[in-house]
């Protein structure tokens, strides 16, 4: 598909007056236009700007092209979302029907998000991992599936990476004072990018046999690895010294972005209350439960005893392959959801160059991708050099209930099977534009509510063993509840400081928050709470756990006898990825609260 250029389409724009639209609008019906300015927009805007994520949805035509990242194509971005902003509210809401109308309301909040990141939050002058981990996904969408032959893909990866020292010549000139810990995280990643270049790309296409794009390859990737060691150089020697800028959004702009993303608006004290409450609840569970495997021992020595139930090294893709069974049988048996398919993900071990930053991920393809269907479930294996401790510490994370709470998450009734539902969403928008408070919400969701409903349960005269396991699942689908409920608070703490005597909550504070309260590790606590500074509203898992839940609880009072756990959540998923107050409406047919 020929992409139409933006000033084509700005012109195009600016001879037709705002009044001059709305009333062809209501002449011409509210519906057919909004398809059109819809279409229009993920062309002329989001895949113009954004190609990588072009890839990503399966779209190849974007496969050769890399983001722009000059701050005189950050105007025209800016410059374009505001024309589409306007164009998007001339639409008449109510002479749409409701689905669309919802997923107007999507399209302008998505727009509204972006221009609040570009005009107000402003990470292009703030975080320089923007620019080198940026690059590092434009390449990598185009290693992770095979949807193209590898001379093709290689091909297209010569073209990106031509483009690529050129990103880092706009970094320097955009990068104005970036808050401190920006600038550390970003010389953090710089070495396992060098080496992701230096190791992983040249492995991923080992099979190409085209000798001029090898050759051509073997030019661009040495100038890529320079430009990324030079940029190493330069935030150490340059851009770390003055990083004095300050990452929190502060509470205006933190209460924007989570009703754009999210459409939650909720006052942030309330909301801060509600975390507080699930974590307090979560806790008190989690002693309980503890207390009832030993009660001579504290919740965190029964945790560490957890973490040395694991199946051996090499049987662990056995272990994952039988859970999906089970959970798929459990799933049939108890009409928890429709699957769509009887296949499963292609369970294999992690890819090199994703070894070192996960240990297990989903991979479904693009909502239009149509060459390469399969969805990888990745897990990563201990290396063979490693020691008997490396093994052990890498083993725990996969202990018993670990196991089980990543299949959830990740596969049955997690992630895998949103993937299965989605030739079924509505439209285009409720693909392409995804709340994460649904799509990390309802995996989180599923984690609990797959336990409740007697997965995992030990059977009727079980051993006190039997008994004792699925008493140390249940405590490690509390520990990752903990996690997201510390996430939850840290989110609106570090970004706010609201409660707080100074209005601050340091960095320090954060950590010692995931340790005492979350139950995790101080390296965990560490990296969570990184990760917090640049994703603002990490809060999502929880916050949408919690939101599905009340759905769901409203949902039952309304239907009583009639409701239907599995009716309930093939509703849910034919919504798409839309906000869950899009989804309320559509299921409860009014506005009340989501929480």
């Amino acid at each position: 598909m020929a992409i139409r250029s933006l000033f084509t389409a700005l012109l195009g724009i600016a001879m037709l007056s705002p009044t001059a639209h709305a009333q062809r609008i209501s002449a011409d019906g509210a519906m057919q236009t909004f398809g059109f300015v819809s279409d229009q927009y993920f062309a002329d805007v989001l895949f113009h700007f954004a190609p990588t994520y072009g890839t990503q949805a399966g779209l190849h035509q974007y496969d050769t092209q890399l983001e722009d990242y000059s701050a005189a194509s950050v105007q025209k971005q800016i410059a374009a979302l505001h024309v589409y902003e306007k164009k998007v509210e001339e639409i008449p809401a109510d002479a749409l029907d409701a689905s669309v109308a919802a997923d107007r309301n999507i399209l302008l909040n998505s727009i509204r998000s972006q221009l609040l990141s570009l005009e107000v939050i402003r990470n292009w002058e703030k975080n320089p991992d923007n620019y080198s981990s940026g690059v590092t996904n434009s390449i990598f969408v185009l290693m992770e599936r095979p949807f193209a032959p590898p001379n093709t893909r290689l091909r297209a990866v010569v073209e990106r990476e031509k483009q690529i020292p050129q990103v880092f010549a706009e970094a320097r000139k955009n990068l104005k004072n970036p808050p401190h810990i920006f600038t550390e995280i970003a010389l953090e990643q710089i070495d396992g990018l060098v080496s992701f270049f230096e190791k992983d790309v040249p492995a991923a296409f080992l099979e190409a046999d085209d000798a001029k794009a090898k050759a051509d390859f073997a030019r661009t990737n040495a100038a890529v690895i320079q430009a990324l060691k030079d940029y190493g150089v330069w935030m150490k020697s340059d851009l770390l010294p003055r990083s004095n800028g300050d990452y929190r959004l502060g509470a205006d702009t933190f209460a924007k972005k989570l009703s754009y993303d999210e459409m939650v608006d909720i006052p942030l004290d309330r909301l801060l209350q509600v975390a507080f409450d699930d974590l307090h609840r979560n806790q008190a569970e989690f002693a309980r439960i503890a207390k009832e495997v030993d009660p001579n021992k504290t919740p965190q020595q029964v945790l560490a005893e957890l973490a040395t139930i694991h199946p051996a090294s090499d049987k662990l893709l056995d272990s994952f392959h039988s859970t999906f069974d089970s959970l798929i049988a459990f799933i049939r048996a108890h009409n928890i959801i429709t699957i769509p398919s009887d296949v499963q993900p292609t369970l294999e071990e992690t890819p090199p160059f994703m070894r070192a930053t996960t240990f297990a991920s989903m991979d479904p393809p693009g909502p239009f991708e149509t060459r390469s269907t399969k969805a990888y479930f990745n897990v990563t294996l201990p290396e063979k050099n490693w020691t008997a401790a490396h093994v052990a510490e890498h083993m725990a994370s996969f202990n018993v209930g670990t196991i089980i709470s990543t299949s959830v998450h990740e596969a049955y009734p997690g992630h895998y099977v949103q993937f299965l539902w989605q030739n079924q969403f509505p439209s285009k928008i409720r693909k392409l534009i995804g709340s994460n408070s649904n799509i990390e919400g309802w995996a989180h969701y599923t984690e609990q509510m797959m336990l409740e409903e007697g997965y995992a349960a030990p059977p009727p005269n079980a051993t006190p063993e039997q008994v004792r396991e699925a008493k140390l699942i249940r405590l490690g689908q509390l520990q990752d509840a903990l996690l997201r409920d510390a996430r939850f608070v840290n989110s609106i703490k570090l970004h706010t400081g609201l409660g707080e005597p100074n209005g601050q909550w340091t960095v320090d504070q954060s950590v010692d928050f995931f340790v005492k309260e979350g139950y995790q590790s101080r390296s965990v606590g560490l990296v969570e709470t990184k990760r917090g500074t640049a994703d603002a509203t990490y809060l999502y898992y929880t916050l949408g756990k919690l939101e599905i839940m009340k759905l769901r609880e409203d949902l039952e009072k309304k239907q009583g006898a009639a409701f239907n756990l599995q009716a309930f959540h093939d509703s849910f998923m034919r919504q798409g990825f839309a906000p869950i107050k899009v989804i309320r409406k559509a299921m409860l047919h009014n506005d009340s609260p989501v929480l």
